[in-house]
């Protein structure tokens, strides 16, 4: 028993962290927890719900003789509609839908959003916000963003694929040569987010993190470490 708090213990350590996607610093990455640990609860009534059911029909099974046996075939169907097809149907119907609300809410919906290019080369990343006179103020590794609002950022390779992944702000989005996918994030409190590219992409690989900087408003005083 005692060896097995201490393992809990260390589980719920790996729980919190920089790169941790179950401490959640934007709306985007929140909704996507919320909408997974939702899915893990329901798998596990699923789980325990057959379990159960596979119980009870081990101990009727043995107790079903003679005349009983009609009654209990009409029983059967009765769980097998209900419990077999009405019931996984119902469940997965409003987790498709629950899926598809999730996912529309990381699509960008307003192009007049600040937007910053994050340009993914082999071993480095390069950010820099788009404006009237294309980017200026590029800075390497490090993408600065305001607080407390949304942000596009176009996201493009210079050679193979790679995908930019900042776990507390957001899902991933591929950095595919030739075509800018646009990916938005917020940070809701001023700090450092650590991001990092989550496909392998070959030689520097391990040099592909990057931090996402989230600035306080003007005449703030708020800073430090989400």
């Amino acid at each position: 028993m005692r060896a097995c708090l201490f393992g809990s213990l260390l589980l719920l350590a790996a729980c919190q962290g920089p790169l941790s996607t179950l401490d959640p610093g934007g709306p985007q990455a929140r909704s996507v927890f919320v909408f997974t640990s939702a899915m893990v609860l329901v798998a596990t009534a699923a789980f325990v719900l057959v379990i159960g059911l596979f119980a009870i029909a081990l101990r009727r099974g043995k107790r079903v003789t003679g005349g009983d046996a009609a009654s209990a075939t009409q029983a059967e169907r009765r769980w097998i509609l209900w419990l077999g097809i009405a019931f996984p149907m119902s469940v997965l119907t409003v987790l498709l839908a629950a899926t598809l609300w999730v996912g529309e809410g990381q699509f960008v919906r307003d192009d007049r959003l600040p937007t910053w290019r994050a340009t993914a080369s082999q071993g480095g990343w390069q950010f820099a916000p788009l404006g009237a006179d294309g980017m200026q103020g590029a800075t390497t590794d490090r993408l600065v963003i305001p607080a407390g609002e949304p942000v596009i950022v176009e996201i493009v390779s210079t050679d193979v694929i790679h995908s930019f992944w900042v776990p507390r702000l957001a899902g991933k989005m591929d950095a595919v040569p030739g075509k800018p996918n646009r990916h938005l994030i917020q940070a809701d409190t001023p700090g450092t987010y650590l991001g990092q590219c989550a496909e392998y992409c070959g030689v520097g690989h391990d040099r592909m993190r990057f931090e996402v900087l989230a600035t306080a408003p003007r005449g703030s005083s708020a800073g430090g470490q989400p």
